[in-house]
């Protein structure tokens, strides 16, 4: 019981992570139109800035808000100046191009910092907390749960309660009717990636102090579950994002806790088949959203 429950909080943690990761593809899944299949290359390089940044004598909340500060420049850079040139007709060029940046973010970073595995540390204790007999989340987990949350309430309210989430979610759902009521549909677009990227960037910062330390391929196994999780939730619904996350996350320590690491990508691939059959557009999605 005690491991069951080390287990669960672990997994919530882990989840709140992949959430936030989850979030960020949705967020830019709903500006664009369009799955970012570079995210993970794109939010390992703000992680290895903000690291430079704290090894040179800054704190770890200093080197936290450059890696915000950088993930947004990046979605912003790689938005106009990159993804605004390929022909918009089908996904297959956009896709092929986030390729290609893929393997020049990863292999940029191995010149520059070098392909090596770098241990980070968390600023946090990741003892976890004996209550009654039972280990529990560690002070870094808690922290990692409140920071998730504050961002998902922050994103939740910028959507639904201020005219730049309506004008967001308008340039989105229907670029060409937002066009005629004012609102400036690029300029949307351009900071729903920056967004995108500033939160991809904040789940990846979270994640790498938790055992997985940091090199060019960090955020590839995040990506891939974060992924699966929001089309298990639903690409358009953040709600779907969140609970999709957590449960995947817990899902994710369970199966390795009880059986092993390498069978935590084949229970994830099963969960993703198992609701693609009975709900092709993710549980929390509507169609009405998608076909807007």
């Amino acid at each position: 019981m005690e491991r069951l429950v080390f287990l669960l909080s672990t997994g919530l943690a882990r989840g709140a992570v992949l959430a936030l990761f989850a979030l960020s593809l949705v967020i830019v899944y709903r500006a664009a139109r369009a799955v970012n299949f570079a995210q993970a290359a794109m939010a390992v390089v703000p992680v290895y800035v903000a690291l430079a940044v704290t090894s040179a004598g800054g704190s770890f909340w200093l080197g936290l808000a450059v890696a915000l500060a950088v993930g947004a420049l990046l979605g912003a850079v790689v938005e106009r100046g990159l993804l605004r040139l390929v022909p918009q007709e089908t996904p297959l060029p956009g896709i092929i191009v986030a390729v290609g940046l893929v393997m020049v973010l990863q292999a940029g970073l191995a010149m520059v910092f070098g392909p090596d595995h770098r241990p980070v540390h968390a600023p946090f204790s990741q003892r976890p907390f004996d209550v009654g007999g039972v280990s529990v989340l560690s002070p870094y987990d808690l922290f990692v749960l409140v920071v998730a949350a504050v961002v998902m309430g922050g994103l939740a309210l910028l959507f639904s309660r201020t005219s730049l989430g309506l004008r967001l979610r308008a340039a989105a759902f229907a670029p060409e009717t937002s066009r005629l009521l004012g609102v400036r549909v690029p300029r949307m677009v351009t900071l729903g990636w920056m967004l995108s990227s500033a939160t991809a960037a904040l789940a990846a910062l979270l994640l790498v102090p938790t055992g997985l330390g940091l090199d060019p391929h960090a955020a590839d196994v995040l990506f891939v579950n974060a992924f699966a999780a929001a089309v298990v939730g639903g690409l358009d619904s953040p709600v779907g994002a969140l609970v999709a996350g957590l449960a995947v996350g817990v899902l994710v320590t369970l199966v390795t806790g009880y059986a092993s690491a390498a069978a935590a990508p084949l229970a994830v691939l099963v969960l993703l088949t198992a609701v693609l059959l009975v709900r092709p557009h993710g549980l929390f999605a509507t169609r009405e959203a998608r076909t807007a």
